[in-house]
């Protein structure tokens, strides 16, 4: 006989949420820690070792948008579930490549599994906690990514030289089968299931429309978008080429660039976490601009800097503002889209910011080679003013949603 499901509390879709986008962050930086490895094992030369790291995005920004339909149409915890499935079953497929096409392959399709995570968990945090602390609570799941990146930073080092890159693809196995047993006899979100019997069954096409469904409606789309593109294109500029700079334009150690990593990502996190405090207090529109600022300032002096105590501390500063941002979409999107279009809105809105952040790494070594790494920080910060005016004119500056059952949303 079925054991009847046990209902979605706020601390269990918390946990359920933070764990999937905190598998995201580890899985990245693994990746990145172990190219070399891989290179030499499977004789991969530059180019291919890369596009797996590319690869693996593409899957996500894939994944992303089809799993935020999937989960409007069939219910946040079951595709939370299947996400992690199929992230834990290529994952483990990593581990017994033998060349460059099927690893090719694993890691795209783990790649779409990982990439329902965020928009999908933020989802359902909005419709579990209460409105007031919605902010905070969208904070915590951005600082899920940090802790997974902190963990992989930590972990991969150590067990590297020990357990080889294979091994460390079964590390990353062993989260995701946890993380799935955590949700599995869980309930759908109370307000979801409501909503579902009315309008679960719109197409992915009606759900897209849904975005750009009327003047209002297209602003704020556009507006979300240039958000999650300039936050991902600063954060992936900054976190690929900037451990580079230091070692080889200021003659950092390996030590010092990790110490500075460390600590960066420590600012990062303490900036989304007072972002979501200060939201749910102030204006979220006017934190947005002190952040953009901040961005901005930050970002445009940190090039002229050379003391290592100086860079290390500006570092943090800097982290705070250009990543702490995040702290603030979930709740942005889940506040303008009602429950039977707002994972999708969610995944599609900051997948496609994602995969355009994707070319920020590509961007800034352009700049880099071309003319100095000070040109590719001072485009890196004008980007900043883009997110400025999007602010100021297309996002629309009430903090929830104005239905009492928050279940109309803005485009209900």
């Amino acid at each position: 006989m079925n054991q009847p499901r046990k209902k979605l509390t706020p601390a269990k879709a918390m946990v359920a949420a933070i764990s999937g986008y905190a598998m995201d962050g580890f899985d990245l930086l693994i990746l990145g820690f172990m190219l070399s490895a891989i290179s030499t094992d499977l004789g991969l030369n530059a180019s291919q070792a890369g596009s797996l790291v590319t690869w693996t995005l593409i899957g996500s920004v894939v994944g992303g948008i089809v799993f935020g339909h999937l989960s409007d149409r069939f219910g946040r915890v079951r595709m939370l579930s299947l996400t992690i499935l199929m992230f834990a079953v290529f994952t483990g497929l990593c581990a017994i490549a033998q060349g460059y096409y099927d690893l090719l392959i694993y890691r795209a399709l783990a790649g779409m599994g990982l990439g329902g995570e965020f928009g999908i968990g933020m989802a359902m945090i909005a419709e579990v906690w209460p409105a007031a602390k919605r902010n905070r609570a969208s904070a915590f799941v951005g600082i899920g990514w940090q802790l997974g990146v902190l963990a992989a930073a930590f972990i991969t080092p150590f067990l590297l030289s020990i357990i080889g890159w294979r091994g460390m693809f079964l590390v990353g196995l062993f989260p995701a089968v946890a993380s799935y047993f955590i949700r599995h006899d869980t309930s759908e979100p109370e307000q979801f299931t409501r909503e579902h019997k009315v309008k679960g069954e719109l197409s992915f096409s009606n759900r897209l429309c849904l975005l750009i469904k009327d003047r209002q409606t297209a602003k704020t789309s556009l507006g979300i978008f240039i958000l999650c593109a300039v936050q991902n294109f600063g954060y992936y500029g900054l976190m690929i080429w900037m451990p580079s700079y230091l070692a080889n334009k200021l003659g950092f150690s390996l030590t010092a660039s990790g110490n500075w990593t460390a600590v960066t990502v420590i600012g990062m996190i303490i900036g989304i976490w007072l972002f979501g405090f200060l939201a749910d207090h102030f204006a979220r529109w006017k934190i947005f601009l002190i952040y953009q600022i901040g961005a901005f300032i930050m970002v445009a002096q940190y090039a002229q800097l050379q003391d290592p105590t100086a860079l290390l501390i500006c570092g943090a500063i800097m982290g705070l503002f250009v990543n702490g941002m995040i702290g603030g979409y979930g709740a942005l999107i889940s506040d303008n889209f009602p429950p039977h279009v707002r994972a999708t809105a969610q995944n599609v809105l900051f997948n496609l910011g994602r995969g355009v952040g994707g070319f920020g790494p590509l961007v800034i070594g352009f700049f880099v080679k071309e003319w100095s790494f000070y040109a590719a920080l001072c485009l890196l910060a004008s980007i900043y003013l883009l997110d400025i005016i999007a602010t100021l004119w297309l996002i629309p500056k009430h903090n929830q949603t104005p239905s009492k059952d928050d279940s109309l949303g803005v485009i209900g």
